[in-house]
C-alpha cells in the first residue's frame, strides 16, 4: 500500500513539475508576445519610437507624406492617420521615403528623404519638427544637409550618451559601366541645434562582403538603411544590403568603438535573411526598439507581403534580438508575420 502511495505521489509531483514548466514557458512566451504587426499595415522602412511607454510606428506609406500607428504592446496598433503631409510650400515633391522620429531637447524631429520638383531624380535629406510623436510634423529645413551634388536617402539620427548628435545616411546613385545602383553609408557629427554638419562626411559601410554581391536581376550594390545604438562602450550599426525588391535583400551589422569608426562588419552576417519557411522574404531596412524597462530589444524590419514573390508590397516584422556574451547580435526567436 505504501509503495503504491509513493508511486502515486511521484507521479503527482512529476505532473505538477511538468505543469509548472509549461506555465513558465507559457508565461515567458506571453511576456515577450507574438510580436507581429497587423497584416493590414503595409509599409516599407519601418521605424518604431518608444516614448513614455507607448510605441509609435512610422514608415514609407506612399503618397505625399507619412502615416503612423500607436501601440502599447507592439501587437495592437491604433492608426493615427497622416502625421506629415506635403503642402504647397513644401520643398519635397515626390518620393517621400524612410521617416524616422527622434526625441531630442524636448521636441520630436522627423528625418526623411524626398525629391524636389526640379531635382531630376535626385533625393535630398529633410528635417521636420513636432511637439508630439503623433505630429503633425512641419518642415524646418528642406533640403536639410547638402553635400555637393550628392543624392541622399535614409537619414537616421543618433544621440550619444553625452547628448552629441550624429547623422547616418546613404549616398545613392547609378554607376554606368557596368550599369548598377549603388548605396554607401556615411556619417557626420551635427551641431547642437541639428541644423548643420560639423564634420565632413565619413564613410561607414559599402557592399564588400560575399553575401552582399550584386544581384544580377536587380543590379544593385547597396548598403543602406543604417540604424545606430550604443551598448556599454560599443557602438552597433545595423544596415541592409541589396535591392528591396529582391529575395536576396538582408540585414547585417557592424561594430565600432566610436561613431566615427572604424566600423567592422560581423563575419556572421547576414543577421536576417530570406526564410520562406518562416514566411520571411527580402527582409530589410530595420530599426530597433526596446521594452519600457530596456530589458528586451526588438528588431523591426520590412519583408515582402507575399513571401513567395519579390515585390514592392511590404509588411512589418518584429523579432526579439539580444547581445550575447561575445558582444554579437543574435536573433533568438524569429516571430515572422503571424
Amino acid at each position: 500500500m505504501t509503495r503504491h502511495y509513493s508511486d502515486y505521489m511521484k507521479t503527482k509531483n512529476t505532473l505538477i513539475l511538468m505543469l509548472c514548466i509549461v506555465f513558465i514557458v507559457s508565461y515567458d512566451t506571453n511576456s515577450y508576445g507574438q510580436y507581429s504587426v497587423d497584416r493590414n499595415i503595409h509599409m516599407g522602412d519601418p521605424f518604431v519610437l518608444l516614448d513614455n511607454g507607448a510605441y509609435y510606428l512610422y514608415g514609407t506609406t506612399g503618397g505625399a507624406g507619412f502615416k503612423a500607428w500607436k501601440s502599447t504592446n507592439l501587437m495592437n496598433w491604433e492608426p493615427l492617420g497622416n502625421v506629415f503631409t506635403r503642402t504647397e510650400k513644401s520643398w519635397g515633391n515626390s518620393s517621400f521615403w524612410a521617416p524616422e522620429v527622434c526625441s531630442y531637447r524636448g521636441k520630436y524631429y522627423m528625418t526623411y528623404s524626398a525629391s524636389g520638383i526640379n531635382e531630376k531624380g535626385k533625393f535630398k535629406l529633410c528635417l521636420a519638427i513636432s511637439d508630439r510623436p503623433e505630429g503633425p510634423f512641419t518642415d524646418i529645413k528642406t533640403p536639410w544637409l547638402e553635400f555637393s551634388d550628392w543624392s541622399c536617402i535614409d537619414a537616421s539620427l543618433f544621440i550619444d550618451n553625452d547628448s552629441v548628435p550624429y547623422l547616418f545616411f546613404d549616398k545613392v546613385g547609378v554607376i554606368e559601366d557596368p550599369w548598377h545602383l549603388f548605396g554607401i553609408i556615411y556619417m557626420v557629427r551635427l551641431t547642437e541645434d541639428l541644423m548643420t554638419a560639423e564634420t565632413a562626411p565619413e564613410l561607414v559601410a559599402q557592399a564588400d562582403q560575399q553575401w552582399e554581391e550584386m544581384d544580377p536581376k536587380y543590379k544593385s550594390s547597396c548598403n543602406e538603411g543604417a540604424f545606430v545604438f550604443r551598448s556599454n562602450n560599443k557602438y552597433y550599426l545595423t544596415y541592409s544590403s541589396g535591392h528591396y525588391l529582391s529575395q536576396k535583400y538582408g540585414i547585417g551589422y557592424s561594430t565600432a568603438d566610436s561613431p566615427f569608426g572604424p566600423w567592422t562588419k560581423s563575419p556572421d552576417n547576414p543577421l536576417v535573411k530570406t526564410d520562406i519557411e518562416k514566411g520571411i522574404s527580402g527582409p530589410g531596412h530595420n530599426s530597433i526598439t526596446w521594452s519600457p524597462d530596456r530589458k528586451i530589444m526588438y528588431l523591426v524590419y520590412h519583408g515582402h507581403a507575399d513571401p513567395d514573390q519579390s515585390g514592392g508590397d511590404r509588411q512589418v516584422f518584429i523579432d526579439k534580438i539580444i547581445i550575447d556574451d561575445n558582444g554579437s547580435l543574435k536573433i533568438i526567436r524569429q516571430v515572422g508575420n503571424e
